[in-house]
């Protein structure tokens, strides 16, 4: 049996549109939504991200609680990390006074070996934290670990 070219080619997207269908269903381009949260090469502040810290990688997610009207302790991360802000809203400070406050719904890109603190409003503030270290490093260095007051 001849087919000719055109037939064969009607043939072929034929089956390749049925083939996602093998099982009788097929994904709807709406069964799945991505969206970028935070992409980012520095800090909220502005500073540029250098590098991932030495050793093999160690991924951590903290899901974090911070009660209304706290002021966390000067303190500092050795590796990159990024939160996201489920509830309540949070300022974060640097010591020479650069702020920058988030609510529900936004992402964080931290500062590395940058100290700063957070400081919450009227409601219990719930971050979800992602940390991008190595075995036996710590996540958080307080300023005080640090030799540094405030």
């Amino acid at each position: 049996m001849c087919v000719d070219l055109p037939s064969k080619l009607v043939g072929l997207a034929l089956l390749a549109s049925s083939a996602g269908g093998a099982t009788g269903e097929s994904a709807a381009p709406s069964a799945v939504k991505i969206e970028t949260l935070v992409r980012s090469t520095s800090a909220w502040d502005a500073t540029p991200y250098t590098s991932y810290p030495d050793g093999p990688p160690q991924l951590s997610v903290l899901k974090i609680t911070i009660a209304p009207h706290t002021a966390l302790e000067w303190h500092s991360h050795p590796m990159p990390n990024a939160g996201y802000v489920l509830s309540g809203e949070l300022t974060l400070e640097e010591r020479d006074g650069v702020r920058k406050h988030f609510v529900a719904g936004q992402a964080i890109s931290e500062t590395v070996n940058r100290l700063h603190r957070g400081v919450t409003g009227e409601a219990p503030v719930v971050l979800i934290v992602f940390y991008a270290g190595a075995p036996g490093l710590p996540l958080s260095q307080p300023a005080s670990d640090l030799g540094l007051s405030r």
